[in-house]
């Protein structure tokens, strides 16, 4: 070293610490010593050479620095195939019911989204028309979707809660469309409700890993995957109703970021899964109730 006092560019108790910082400014041409000091060993350099030292060996930290923890994995919910049962219970119950005349023969005509006559204030049509359906392959289609979205949002939220969640996301957004579609527009189907649920999930996932210390790219990944199915499921066909199914994606994005929230999560956990699941199948009953009495 050169005649003017080094300057110590590391420290550390452990000597094979200090031997790797050696080694490292070595490697880039500084010439260091390791020097023993007062219960640690120092790593000093020339002056002239410390800041492009110090330089070297911040590069070095940090790419050898330890990764953080994964994060815990999420709290999945028991039970998510209930929900997935009676949620096909309810869908061919209808489809047999109204497709026999068991009820009222115009009970179809009474369910569909109408968008003049929910206009004119018939509300219940944007939930009867979750429940029909145009033909087998049509209910066929939202049966196997949605018990599968279905099946994940429960699992996240718990069965109730993701089915409750689902069923008034996915009125909420016929209503829009039945109160802002041109007055001769009128649709059937629980396609609403299977992106709906998607949203939800999406966004509740997304929400949950907003605070984790990952790569940007993970946390929002969950969102941007829930888009890209809303995409490539939700605009195939012919006759696809694509105002209902970014409606239906766009409240269950909006509820599923409410329900992650820790407040609401909190509030949501007290109330039971049974209860919540009940005010689900409450709100076709009495939407189908109030349609049938009309």
């Amino acid at each position: 070293m050169s005649g003017s006092p080094p300057v110590t560019v590391f420290r550390s108790r452990r000597r094979r610490a200090c031997e790797e910082r050696l080694l490292v400014l070595l490697a880039v041409g500084v010439v260091a010593e390791l020097v023993p000091g007062e219960g640690e060993f120092l790593v000093q350099v020339d002056a002239q050479d410390a800041a492009y030292a110090v330089r070297h060996l911040a590069q070095y930290e940090s790419e050898n620095r330890a990764p953080p923890p994964p994060p815990p994995p999420p709290r999945l919910h028991p039970h998510g195939w209930v929900g997935c049962v009676l949620y096909v219970v309810t869908l061919v119950g209808v489809a047999y019911v109204v497709g026999n005349g068991l009820v009222r023969l115009d009970a179809f005509d009474l369910g569909t989204l109408d968008c003049a006559r929910v206009q004119a204030g018939e509300w219940w049509r944007a939930w009867t028309a979750l429940t029909l359906h145009l033909d087998g392959p049509h209910l066929a289609a939202n049966l196997g979707a949605g018990v599968w979205f279905g099946y994940l949002a429960a699992r996240q939220t718990g069965v109730g809660t993701a089915w409750f969640l689902t069923v008034t996301g996915a009125a909420l957004a016929n209503l829009i469309e039945g109160l802002t579609g041109p007055p001769e527009h009128s649709a059937v189907g629980a396609s609403t409700a299977v992106f709906t649920a998607l949203g939800l999930m999406s966004a509740y996932s997304w929400r949950e890993r907003f605070h984790l210390p990952q790569h940007w790219g993970r946390r929002w990944a969950p969102l941007v995957a829930g888009v890209i199915l809303l995409g490539w499921t939700g605009s195939a066909g012919e006759g696809t109703d694509l105002v209902a199914h970014l409606a239906g994606f766009t409240t269950g994005v909006l509820l599923g970021v409410a329900a992650a929230t820790a407040t609401v999560r909190r509030r949501l956990e007290r109330i039971p899964q049974w209860l919540t699941g009940a005010a689900a199948l409450a709100e076709i009953a009495l939407a189908w109730g109030w349609a049938l009495r009309s």
